[in-house]
């Protein structure tokens, strides 16, 4: 008997680094970042608390986003790992979704159209495209680990493109 494939499997994680991008004030960047995470669904995908379960267990999933990349680490981003569970996230619209990285993205002012086309394309894009798009609901303060306060502002999102077979966690912070 063959065990069934993973629910998820990592294809990739493009970075998109605020540094990057020529801005008028070289300080402008405020030190902004957006990490993707992109998996592929099993043909036969389960249900989406099933598969925001299955995220939350993935190893990619723990990630402190501090620099030092994933980590056999019960941490993800600013949070304990046994704090995040599918309940922690709620589903939000599309639009809410590109206001909440639109907002965040001009919060110190205008940024460089080459940045605007990137987050348009790897962010906005596939934000329009989910079946189901969720956000991390603000947690607890003791759900914090030792150096979580590292990022200033911390948003994530999740979003589910069952025609895609596709599940991105988008991770935009300031640090």
């Amino acid at each position: 008997m063959h065990a069934a494939p993973p629910a998820l499997v990592h294809l990739d994680s493009p970075f998109i680094n605020f540094r990057d991008f020529k801005f008028s004030d070289a300080s402008a960047h405020g030190y902004r970042w957006i990490d993707l995470k992109r998996f592929r669904l099993a043909a036969a995908a389960p249900e989406d608390r099933a598969l925001l379960a299955a995220l939350i267990a993935h190893p990619q999933f723990r990630d402190t986003y501090d620099g030092s990349g994933v980590l056999d680490r019960p941490r993800h981003g600013q949070w304990r790992l046994d704090r995040i569970t599918p309940d922690a996230y709620r589903p939000v619209s599309a639009s809410t979704a590109s206001a909440l990285i639109r907002t965040w993205t001009v919060q110190h002012g205008p940024v460089p159209e080459a940045l605007v086309q990137r987050i348009q394309q790897q962010v906005h894009t596939p934000i329009a495209t989910a079946t189901s798009t969720y956000l991390l609901a603000p947690l607890p303060q003791d759900a914090r680990h030792d150096y979580g306060p590292v990022h200033l502002g911390f948003h994530e999102l999740i979003l589910i493109d069952r025609p895609a077979k596709t599940l991105t966690l988008v991770v935009a912070a300031d640090d």
